[in-house]
């Protein structure tokens, strides 16, 4: 299972310079994990950038993969993920829901770099 951070789907969906290294974390849905986190980020920057339907679609894209809700279990995880990584509270959600389903984090967002569990591919 792989957990692409929202920067990861933004390179992906705009053909960034970063989009080939994610296409294969993209490819299966099945081994996708989606924080629902990670969607509200994807449609408030599509529908910001595109159009509300372009973000719908983006978010309907997301839902082909397994969507993880925000529980009490997983808040309680980010918190202490928080406190010991010095992580703000949406990046600590997000690396929590690749713990907590212990899958790999990919992601070009330098504040996740060293951490375990985590591929960081650079621009």
């Amino acid at each position: 299972m792989v957990l692409v951070d929202t920067c990861g789907w933004i390179e992906w969906l705009t053909d960034g310079a970063l989009a080939d290294a994610y296409a294969p974390h993209l490819k299966k849905a099945s081994q996708i994990l989606v924080p629902v986190s990670v969607q509200y980020e994807l449609y408030k920057w599509v529908k910001r950038e595109k159009s509300e339907e372009a973000a719908l679609e983006v978010v309907a894209m997301t839902e082909q993969g397994k969507v993880l809700e925000f529980s009490t279990p997983l808040a309680l995880l980010a918190a202490d993920i928080s406190l010991q990584y010095k992580l703000s509270f949406a990046d600590a959600i997000i690396y929590a829901s690749a713990r907590q389903e212990q899958a790999k984090l990919v992601t070009s967002d330098a504040h996740f770099e060293g951490l375990p569990g985590v591929v960081l591919l650079r621009k």
